[in-house]
């Protein structure tokens, strides 16, 4: 009867998307290959946050062009969501789950999505997170509070899990974020017993492996996919806009729980995707969230592929 309800819900919201949203298969994802893995960007929606959520640390007067450059207002930031899908012979794998219908009200539209590529949840057989972020975990529970993604295990780096499941946290993180620790905690107490956990460097199925880029959370991966000579980096909010997190990667981000060690993870981590002109997806870069990153005079820029 389960999986009856859930697959009422999923149909329902496809019809919904469809109609509402006017999405269409073609239109509802970008695509790329790499060896015999097929890699999807597919939607989520988008959030609408205050520019001070990033902006606030940094310096006024040298923010500004930057912002301008790049048409990015300093008042308002309306980031897409992309969520990564990967199928290879018999497993379909999702990175991160999006938000679900409780964060944001333009966000929560991953099954539709997914719904246009065939994709049901069930499909799924296994969900690995980025990090415990509303808008990458909340999406994990059905209407009915039951994980949605029902066949599938889970995967999550050891710090990351640690952190979120520690009793503490919710007094520690600071009232703006309390809420992100009251609900990291009660969806993954939903699959702490279907979920293992991984660490830096560890090839967590074959083709991926995790890399550590600590900061924005406290247990934060990112994850290289890797099929010969080519790979892609899933980045999720590592590097977490397309605008001043490349063009000064250094600068403090009021979105990141440790600014400081984020700060020299971006450094770190930009320098290397440049030297081995390695591609990335990011879950809050502009469009799709699929390029590649190059220098400039006084820093890096974010190119878009386009599909």
């Amino acid at each position: 009867m389960r999986i009856k309800r859930r697959g009422f819900l999923a149909g329902g919201a496809g019809i919904m998307a469809t109609t509402v949203l006017g999405m269409v298969p073609k239109s509802a994802h970008a695509q790329l290959k790499l060896g015999d893995m097929q890699i999807d960007v597919v939607s989520d929606g988008s959030l609408t946050l205050p520019g001070s959520f990033i902006f606030d640390p940094m310096p006024k007067d040298e923010l500004g062009p930057i912002l301008e450059k790049y048409g990015q207002s300093p008042d308002v930031l309306t980031p897409p969501c992309n969520v990564t899908l990967m199928r290879r012979g018999d497993r379909v794998v999702l990175f991160d789950v999006g938000s679900g219908p409780d964060f944001a009200p333009n966000s929560g539209i991953l099954l539709e999505s997914l719904d246009a590529l065939g994709v049901t949840p069930e499909d799924v057989t296994d969900v690995v997170f980025t990090h415990a972020h509303p808008d990458h975990l909340w999406g994990l529970l059905d209407d009915f509070d039951d994980p949605l993604f029902s066949e599938a295990t889970y995967m999550i780096g050891q710090a990351e899990w640690d952190y979120w499941m520690n009793p503490n946290t919710v007094d520690e993180i600071g009232e703006a974020r309390a809420s992100f620790a009251v609900g990291a905690a009660r969806r993954l107490e939903m699959i702490e017993n279907n979920i293992a956990f991984f660490k830096d460097g560890d090839e967590i199925m074959p083709g991926v492996a995790a890399r550590a880029t600590f900061g924005h959370t406290p247990g934060h991966m990112a994850l290289e996919v890797r099929a010969g000579s080519e790979a892609v980096m899933i980045l999720g909010d590592c590097i977490g806009n397309d605008h001043v997190a490349f063009a000064r990667p250094s600068w403090d981000s009021g979105s990141d729980q440790d600014p400081e060690l984020a700060a020299k993870t971006r450094v770190g981590l930009i320098d290397q995707l440049v030297q081995e002109k390695t591609r990335v997806i990011g879950y809050h870069l502009t469009g799709n969230g699929i390029g590649y990153v190059d220098t400039m005079a006084d820093g890096y820029v974010f190119v878009p592929e386009v599909s």
